[in-house]
């Protein structure tokens, strides 16, 4: 018989990033430069609260209903940024599994694009302020690969700006990423999982 896939749902959607100038173009700051990039950004009427930025949009869903998105952004810097996300998941009552956490990887190629669900932390500040904040790593991970550096001092790489060539590609890298999100928020992610496991896209 055909594996049946567990029906999953996102209703909360946290961007990780440092809020700041100094830290726009730099490569922690992946996901915050994926948001701006999404079609239905300009459609995001952003407010501040729980520590951050949020919007809600309502996506049509597979059954043929719309259903609600919420966003967030928090602004109180990587590592204490679960604090936002788990003051609005509690809010509005969102369990961590219904939760995608939107974040740069260091163990990821450039311009690799990955979908998971839970799993380790990779050391990263912010995933590690998730799991404190919500009591659990069983969230979503839309992951974007910003490669290893060649030196051991990771905060400096991922605090750095991307070079010349990685900018030029992120447009392309963040349109399939863009469209692998439109795709979770309006179906079942878990059925993306296979496809997006790991996919290099140039």
């Amino acid at each position: 018989m055909p594996m049946v896939l567990q029906q999953e749902k996102i209703s909360l959607v946290v961007f990780l990033g440092n809020y700041g100038d100094e830290y726009k173009m730099t490569r922690h700051n992946a996901a915050w430069l994926l948001a701006s990039s999404l079609d239905f950004y300009p459609k995001l009427s952003w407010q501040r609260k729980f520590k951050g930025q949020w919007a809600k949009l309502s996506f049509p869903w597979e059954d043929g209903t719309e259903r609600p998105v919420f966003f967030l952004m928090p602004e109180t810097y990587m590592n204490l940024s679960g604090e936002s996300a788990a003051g609005m998941a509690d809010f509005y009552k969102i369990p961590p599994r219904e939760i995608l956490v939107v974040h740069d990887e260091i163990e990821l190629d450039f311009a690799t694009i990955s979908l998971k669900n839970g799993g380790g932390l990779g050391g990263h500040n912010g995933l590690r302020s998730m799991k404190a904040s919500l009591g659990t790593a069983d969230f979503w991970r839309l992951r974007i690969g910003v490669g290893k550096p060649s030196h051991p001092d990771v905060a400096s790489y991922v605090l750095s700006p991307f070079s010349k060539q990685e900018r030029e590609a992120l447009p392309e890298i963040f349109a399939y990423a863009g469209n692998l999100l439109s795709s979770v928020l309006t179906g079942n992610p878990a059925s993306l999982l296979k496809e997006w496991a790991k996919k290099k896209i140039m």
